[in-house]
C-alpha cells in the first residue's frame, strides 16, 4: 500500500503494518515519517529495536538473523534498516523478498532509503514490500504544497500565517524544510499562538533559501527570468563554483539542441524524452523551452558559454558571473544572437 507522507499519521492510528519503506531525498520529512512509525510501534508494544545500516552490502545476512531470533524477554521487535543508496543490490533484493514472503511474528521492519529511481519501483523487492506493507515516498515540496506544509506546521503550534506571511516565509526557506521548521519555532517563541502577518516574517525570519543548479535550469526552461536571477545570486552567495553553474547550463543547452533537432525530424516525443532521460516532471518544461528557443539562440548560448569557460580558466578577461548573468538573459530571449 502506498501512502502520501501526510496520510501516514492517520494510518498509524488504525494499525501498525509489518513492513514500512520510507524513501526520498528530503531529510526532515524522511526523518519525521520514520520517527512517527517508531513511536507508533513502541505504543503497540514493539519495544526492542535493532538497527542495521547497509554500507558495504555484507550486512544483509543480519536481516535474516534478526528476523529469526527471539528476544530473551520475548518482546516485540522493530528492525530499523538503513539503506542510504536506495539500491539493495542482488543480495539485498533476495533478502527483502525472502523477508516479505515469510514475515516473522511480532516484528516490524522499517526500511529508510534514499530517493528511489523509477526502475526500482518495478523491481521484485519493491513489489514484495508494497504487497505486504506500506510505502511512503517523500518529495521536496514546491508551490502550493509547500504553502500547505508551512500552514500545517504553524497550526501545530496554535499559530496561523496569513496569505502574505505564507508567501514571504516560503520565499525565505525555499527548498529547506529544516530551516522552515526552525523559523516557525522561532516565530512561536517570539509571538506565541497568534495570527502571523508578513511584517512579523520579514522582521524575524532569515533568508534561508537553499539554491542549486537544477533549480536554476528549471527556472530557465520555464522562462522565469526573475526567479532564475535570484537563484543565480543565491548560488554565488553560497560559494558555488562558477564552473558547476556553467556545466549545468551548457548541459541543458546541448540537451535542448538534441531534442529540438530530433523532434524537428519527426521523431516520437516519448522516445526522445526517454533517450535523454527527461522524466515526466520535466517534460513540460523542456517542451516549453524547445518551442520558445530557436536553434540559433541555443547555439549562441553555447558559444557564449565557451567564452565564460575561458574566463574561468584565466585564459581571457571578463567576470564569469557577469557572463553567467548574460547566459540567463539569453535563455529568456532578452539578448540577441
Amino acid at each position: 500500500m502506498r501512502l502520501k507522507v501526510e496520510q501516514l499519521a492517520a494510518a498509524l492510528q488504525k494499525a501498525v503494518a509489518p513492513v514500512y519503506l520510507v524513501s526520498g531525498d528530503e531529510p526532515l520529512q524522511l526523518g519525521e515519517a520514520a520517527d512517527d512509525i517508531r513511536k507508533a510501534a513502541r505504543a503497540a508494544g514493539y519495544t526492542t529495536r535493532e538497527v542495521i545500516s547497509v554500507e558495504s552490502g555484507h550486512e544483509w545476512p543480519q536481516l535474516a538473523l534478526e528476523a529469526d531470533s527471539l528476544s530473551i524477554f520475548s518482546d516485540k521487535k522493530l528492525i530499523d534498516l538503513r539503506l542510504p543508496s536506495a539500491k539493495p543490490g542482488t543480495e539485498g533484493s533476495k533478502a527483502l523478498i525472502a523477508y516479505c514472503q515469510r514475515l516473522p511474528e511480532d516484528t516490524v521492519l522499517l526500511v529508510m532509503a534514499g530517493k528511489l529511481e523509477s526502475a526500482a519501483q518495478k523491481s521484485q523487492w519493491f513489489q514484495a514490500v508494497d504487497g505486504v506493507g506500506v510505502v511512503v515516498q517523500v518529495w521536496p515540496l514546491q508551490g502550493q504544497e509547500l504553502l500547505q506544509w508551512l500552514q500545517r506546521r504553524a497550526e501545530r503550534k496554535g499559530m496561523r500565517l496569513d496569505h502574505d506571511a505564507l508567501k514571504s516565509l516560503a520565499a525565505r526557506v525555499e527548498g529547506n524544510l529544516l530551516a522552515a521548521a526552525q523559523e516557525i519555532e522561532k516565530l512561536y517563541i517570539l509571538h506565541g499562538a497568534t495570527l502571523v502577518g508578513k511584517a512579523m516574517v520579514e522582521d524575524d525570519v532569515a533568508d534561508s533559501a537553499r539554491f542549486d543548479v537544477f533549480k536554476l535550469t528549471d527556472a530557465l526552461l520555464a522562462g522565469k527570468l526573475n526567479r532564475a536571477l535570484k537563484i543565480l545570486n543565491g548560488l554565488r552567495a553560497e560559494g558555488t563554483a562558477s564552473s558547476i553553474v556553467l556545466w549545468a547550463l551548457s548541459r541543458e543547452t546541448r540537451m535542448l539542441l538534441h531534442v529540438k533537432s530530433e523532434l524537428g525530424r519527426g521523431a516520437n516525443p516519448d522516445a526522445v524524452f526517454k533517450k535523454y532521460q527527461i522524466w515526466d516532471k520535466r517534460k513540460h518544461l523542456v517542451q516549453e523551452a524547445v518551442q520558445r528557443l530557436k536553434t540559433e539562440q541555443l547555439q549562441a548560448i553555447l558559444r557564449a558559454g565557451a567564452e565564460i569557460d575561458r574566463s574561468i580558466k584565466g585564459q581571457s578577461a571578463g567576470d564569469e558571473w557577469e557572463g553567467l548573468f548574460g547566459l540567463c538573459l539569453r535563455f529568456s530571449g532578452m539578448v540577441g544572437l
